[in-house]
């Protein structure tokens, strides 16, 4: 009977190589901007970004982060000025500017960093996603969710 308890147990334990069981919509108040955050993998809220406004999660093992971030353009930057503006690195994996988003991604250690920023208004809405190289895989889908669902209100 325990052992049947347990493996019941694991078999529904959220990981990040499993859809997660638990989508919510975060909005940043002083924006409108949404985005689906699964909280199966994100439990621990560690508060606000350094610059702008949103909020900061992590997974309780700390090995992954998620940022849901608007900052004011008072420039009035398009994507490719802001991310220059920002001094990426060179060794950008993937990278991908058009006039109304970018997307970067690469490896940093043994962690994989994503980062999509929409430029809405008078706000540039990011959500950065940090996690290991080891799970990429199981993140893929992860990823593709929350990015897709940055949206403006």
């Amino acid at each position: 009977m325990k052992v049947s308890v347990i493996l019941l147990a694991l078999a529904l334990a959220p990981a990040a190589n499993s859809q997660p069981v638990g989508w919510s919509e975060y909005v940043v108040p002083e924006s409108g901007v949404v985005a689906q955050i699964p909280t199966a993998i994100f439990s621990q809220d560690i508060g606000a970004p350094e610059d702008g406004y949103g909020r900061r999660f992590v997974r309780a093992d700390g090995q992954a982060k998620l940022t849901v971030q608007s900052v004011p353009n008072i420039a009035g930057d398009s994507p490719a000025t802001f991310l220059a503006k920002k001094h990426p690195p060179s060794n950008i994996v993937y990278r991908r500017v058009t006039r109304r988003f970018f997307v970067v991604s690469s490896y940093r250690d043994d962690k994989i960093w994503y980062n999509r920023c929409s430029f809405a208004g008078r706000f540039v809405n990011c959500v950065l996603i940090d996690y290991p190289a080891a799970e990429k895989r199981q993140w893929d889908s992860v990823v593709t969710r929350i990015s897709n669902t940055l949206t403006s209100r």
